[in-house]
């Protein structure tokens, strides 16, 4: 091969390299949400999203679809960048103004809830099918929060309760010592945001929970598979997506659930629009279906050690692999060809 020939092929195989890298690079799982007090969206794909057991679960499917359930672990703004109150409007926590995810944002006063104890220490745990570097803030709602009305930035504590960068990583789950804030009652959400450092990536989540006995026990949801959910592609930094306006309170009525049992069987979706009454009016949501927790003995390791930088899996890498090899082997089919075409003899 002459020179010629070689410097020509070389810089063609690093430009399809670099082609491919760029392909590849937008590519990512998506990444989390609360496992521990379980999140709305999560506990809803563990109902089952084509046959949702409760009557909040099946109200939000109705709205948004099923689709949002399966992507359980991919509430998320690209661009975040720390600005989650200017980028997240008023009636919009729990979706981060995705319209993917509106369902979640619905008022109810029968999401299913975890309970949990007011002053006592907790470790809640996050999942994370994508590990990356980054800061947990955990929220909870103040004295103004009523289940029965759309979530607003004032209904939370002004400041976090609970604050960890990188955390320890068991078996998939983030792990976040904590204690509970003191003095709660009745019904309440905690609002879960992870903002990566090494990206302006947030993610977020919206976890019911109750301090009356009325829910489903701590620690005891099923741990979905790590590679669960479907891969999304990352926004080019652009802004949250626009969801519709929030439901007003009292617009129609809640359903009815019996506390202490779900519905067995699926039934047909609640209408899209279900749900709002005083929470007096209507008992607590009953607990999710749930498996035994993750077994204890599970391997710790140091967050540093498991934290990706881009989230991008072994797929990603050998699709860039293969792209690179087919760019290069065209890139010499074209410049054998031009090389023929010039001296109109046949190349050996």
């Amino acid at each position: 091969m002459s020179a010629r020939r070689t410097t020509t092929v070389g810089a063609l195989a690093l430009a399809g390299c670099a082609l491919a890298g760029a392909l590849g690079s937008g590519t990512a799982y998506a990444h989390g949400s609360m496992q521990n007090p379980l999140s709305r969206v999560e506990g809803c794909y563990l109902e089952g999203p084509e046959a949702p057991k409760s009557d909040a679960c099946k109200a939000a499917i109705a709205l948004g679809g099923t689709q949002a359930m399966y992507d359980w672990n991919g509430i998320r703004i690209g661009n975040a960048a720390g600005q989650h109150r200017q980028l997240i409007p008023d009636g919009r926590l729990c979706s981060a103004n995705n319209t993917e995810f509106a369902g979640l944002d619905l008022p109810r006063t029968d999401w299913p809830a975890t309970n949990l104890t007011s002053g006592a220490d907790f470790t809640f745990r996050f999942r994370a099918t994508a590990p990356h570097r980054g800061t947990f803030q955990l929220f909870i709602t103040n004295g103004t929060y009523n289940p029965a009305q759309p979530l607003s930035w004032s209904n939370l504590e002004s400041t976090p309760f609970l604050t960890i960068t990188d955390p320890q990583l068991v078996d998939g789950q983030y792990v976040l010592p904590g204690k509970i804030p003191a003095g709660k009652t009745g019904r309440q959400l905690i609002y879960a945001i992870w903002q990566r450092s090494d990206s302006p990536e947030a993610f977020y989540s919206c976890s019911d929970v109750v301090f009356d006995g009325t829910g489903h026990t701590a620690g005891t949801a099923a741990v979905p598979a790590s590679d669960s959910g479907v891969k999304h592609v990352h926004d080019a930094a652009g802004p949250a997506q626009q969801a519709p306006a929030a439901p007003r309170a009292g617009s129609v009525k809640a359903d009815s659930v019996s506390a202490g049992a779900v519905k067995a069987g699926a039934g047909n979706a609640a209408p899209a629009a279900a749900a709002v009454a005083a929470p007096a009016a209507v008992p607590a949501a009953a607990p999710v279906q749930a498996a035994a927790p993750a077994p204890a003995q599970a391997a710790v390791q140091p967050a540093a050690a498991q934290l990706a930088q881009t989230g991008t899996g072994r797929a990603t890498g050998m699709m860039v692999a293969v792209g690179a090899s087919f760019l290069l082997a065209g890139g010499t089919v074209v410049h054998l060809n031009r090389r023929r075409r010039a001296t109109g003899a046949h190349v050996r």
